[in-house]
């Protein structure tokens, strides 16, 4: 077992689906880390939604995957009396991962709660950050319909767990209704296979993480000065659409683009990864990250943005000509 200092420990490592699972203490906790992959290469730090654990993973890169406090697979249930981390906690964890691993900067993707936590990550550390890539992501303190929701879904978790009704207040979170499935048509594997990842989590550790999601301040006016190429996805019935668009009307248009995919829910990761392909594609080869071959210099020194030209930065450089881009896939593919 490594250790790195006073602060920040590895307590264990076990191999899990095929990566390696670190459960490092922090100064504000400990956080499952898995790392899949060759950690020569450029490194991709991914972060979930509520209650979700890692899904889309990527050749050209080592992925390390940071859990939400208590969503590992296997996590004993936090104590009630510990109190509920701040996202500026959460933010300030992935610091400390980073400098755990040697890390310098990285790629970041993250999913809905997690993509809000990795978007003030990049806001308070610029310089650790190369890229987002956000998938219906939050930037705005709850509107109050969501406030309401969270709430009722917090009192399910606190006094019912991982109830039937829970379940499916999550599931219209992540999935569109096409692959939820109704009356006429069964539900889609995906949505059956998160159903069985639901009863793996601990309800009270969901229970902290979504009270720490719904306390979450706004920080959409600091999206102005978040200089990092920003690529954003959402799929059309997102519960969290609108919060999408909102964010991209924030950011600087010479180093954002967003992607809309028609008939799909908040997790495009899942839903329709293959609308994510060659947005993605474009994106990483603005910063020599995507090559067919062996890299030709240090994975480690992946080319800075501040050496490339200002026409890599665009749009139209990730492939997507129109900003808002509408991909529609057929489901049946």
């Amino acid at each position: 077992m490594a250790e790195s200092n006073d602060s920040v420990s590895v307590d264990m490592e076990k191999i899990y689906l095929g990566g390696k699972e670190h459960l490092i203490r922090t100064g504000r906790g400990s956080v499952s880390v898995i790392v899949y992959g060759d950690q020569d290469k450029p490194a991709l730090l991914t972060y979930p939604d509520l209650a979700l654990n890692p899904s889309l993973l990527l050749h050209n890169f080592c992925i390390y995957h940071i859990s939400p406090p208590g969503h590992e697979l296997g996590a004993a249930a936090i104590c009630p009396e510990d109190s509920v981390p701040s996202v500026d906690d959460l933010a300030d964890q992935i610091i400390e991962v980073l400098n755990f691993f040697g890390l310098g900067a990285v790629m970041c993707m993250g999913v809905t709660a997690g993509a809000y936590i990795l978007t003030l990550f990049a806001m308070k550390y610029r310089e650790r950050v190369l890229g987002l890539i956000l998938v219906s992501p939050l930037c705005k303190a709850p509107s109050w319909t969501e406030w309401i929701y969270n709430k009722v879904m917090s009192n399910l978790l606190y006094f019912y767990g991982m109830c039937g009704l829970l379940k499916e207040c999550l599931l219209q979170r992540y999935f569109s209704k096409e692959v939820r499935g109704n009356a006429g048509v069964p539900e889609s594997d995906i949505v059956q296979a998160c159903r069985r990842l639901l009863d793996e989590r601990q309800s009270i550790n969901v229970f902290r993480f979504l009270q720490a999601i719904n306390r979450r301040p706004d920080i959409a006016e600091g999206l102005k000065r978040l200089r990092c190429r920003t690529l954003i996805f959402v799929g059309d019935s997102s519960p969290f659409h609108s919060e999408a668009l909102d964010m991209i009307s924030k950011l600087d248009r010479r180093f954002s683009a967003l992607v809309e995919v028609q008939a799909c829910g908040s997790m495009v990761t899942e839903e329709q990864p293959h609308a994510m392909l060659i947005p993605m594609e474009f994106f990483f080869m603005g910063y020599g990250l995507y090559r067919p071959c062996h890299f030709s210099d240090s994975p480690r020194s992946p080319l800075s943005p501040s050496c490339i030209s200002p026409e890599l930065l665009s749009p139209e450089s990730m492939g997507l000509k129109l900003k808002p881009i509408k991909t529609r896939i057929s489901l049946d593919v």
